[in-house]
């Protein structure tokens, strides 16, 4: 439950980030001896990939709040549980992950965010080049080579998962793996980065070109994780949505380049620092042109973030998506607070309004439910969001952060969507 209005001022800490974590989780399996792995985000994504890991077989010990401890040694079980892994994409790199290190995995197909088809023909494409058969039987992926071997890959469409998986299966293949229309996003190089520092010959991560040498085997290591681009992206926009000042900290600037552009565009202040940005804002927004494309082009996942800025922009904007099928779901529930959003196909014209207001609304996805949560810190009145297991997903304590910063922000419990509404509207 939000009460719109409060301008968001001080500093943030980012977490670590969750695409990263996700990948490198799972990639500790390839190892011969424990590892630890630090900044990890206490989000529901990660919980997830660490109970797969503890149920075939792992030792798992948090050691601080973010650092844990892992041994793999005793894994024996080349199989992901449905039940687990139905809700989130990420658990699919249990697929290259496992083949690396048994030869073999079976894997249910993946889930997460419902806003578009998660086809993985690109996964299995590059599996089969490493000399992989498969086969999908009731809803398992399963996957098996007799001796896993190099080889040129050239994926048809750039594709962050793909480029991960192959990636952790070609570690250990016999002979040169080479990858071409490869992902460039941050968390591929930092996938391969802790690869590398457990012995792995990786090289060109956040090129096109990824080369990978296969080794016999990969040893335990200590490694942190690279802070969250699209947390810091989402903290950004809402200081933008306020008119606030506030001090992002741990982060990469470089990685927020695309986005640090596009909200110069609306009219934000950003002042770069070598661990941390400055965000600040004073008058009205400006309407802009907004395309989503892989890295180093504007990231989807900034997309919904974004939209809620321009419609209250001044003018008439076009948010063109360049990423995914049908992620625009989320413009009905900004219609509810007031937007003038309309949607045709992978474009939406956004024309700004001088306010929204508070309603009763829905996080449809992930990063649909952080726009919700910006949406209603800008808004006149109060906002109720429903299904916020969509946002502890990849957000880390946002609720206190963001009270922290000033904003009118706490979680309420309802029975049932009746009680919700007329609290709704009680309040407003």
């Amino acid at each position: 439950m939000i009460n719109g209005g409060s301008r968001l001022s001080g500093a943030v800490k980012i977490s670590g980030a969750k695409n990263a974590a996700v990948a490198i989780l799972p990639a500790v399996l390839l190892s011969d001896a424990p590892c630890v792995i630090d900044n990890i985000p206490k989000i529901s994504d990660v919980d997830a990939v660490l109970k797969i890991l503890y149920e075939i077989g792992a030792e798992i010990r948090w050691l601080t709040p973010h650092k844990v401890y892992i041994d793999p040694i005793a894994i024996s079980k080349p199989v992901v549980s449905h039940q687990i892994a139905k809700n989130m994409r990420a658990t699919c790199y249990f697929m290259g992950a496992l083949i690396g290190r048994f030869g073999k995995a079976s894997v249910t197909l993946p889930g997460g965010c419902d806003f578009a088809s998660r086809p993985i023909d690109q996964h299995l494409k590059g599996f089969e080049a490493l000399g992989c058969t498969k086969s999908i039987e009731y809803g398992m992926v399963n996957v098996e080579s007799t001796e896993l071997t190099g080889a040129d890959i050239y994926f048809d469409v750039v594709t962050v998962g793909a480029t991960i998986n192959v990636m952790l299966a070609a570690c250990k293949a016999k002979g040169t793996t080479i990858m071409e229309n490869a992902a460039k996003e941050p968390h591929v190089v930092d996938l391969a980065n802790f690869l590398n520092s457990m012995g792995a010959e990786i090289m060109g991560a956040g090129t096109d070109v990824i080369k990978i040498k296969g080794v016999e085997s990969l040893t335990g290591c200590e490694y942190a994780v690279i802070p969250d681009q699209i947390e810091a992206g989402t903290y950004m926009a809402a200081a933008v949505a306020t008119g606030g000042d506030v001090e992002i900290e741990n982060v990469i600037p470089k990685h927020l380049e695309s986005i640090i552009s596009k909200l110069k565009n609306v009219g934000a202040e950003v002042e770069e620092f070598d661990e941390s940005v400055r965000i600040t804002t004073e008058g009205q927004l400006h309407s802009t042109v907004l395309k989503t494309l892989p890295h180093p082009g504007f990231p989807t996942d900034m997309q919904p973030q974004l939209t809620v800025l321009l419609a209250l922009a001044d003018g008439l904007s076009t948010v063109t998506e360049g990423v995914w099928d049908n992620r625009f779901r989320y413009v009905d529930e900004l219609a509810r607070m007031g937007a003038n959003i309309s949607v045709d196909g992978k474009v939406a014209v956004v024309q700004g309004v001088p306010e929204l207001t508070g309603a009763p609304v829905k996080a449809v996805d992930l990063r649909a439910g952080a726009a919700m949560i910006i949406a209603g810190l800008a808004a006149k009145g109060t906002t109720v969001i429903e299904d916020i297991s969509h946002i502890e997903r990849g957000y880390e304590g946002i609720v206190d952060k963001l009270r922290a910063l000033g904003g009118d922000i706490k979680i309420v419990e309802f029975e049932d969507d009746d009680e919700m509404e007329a609290e709704s509207r009680d309040i407003a």
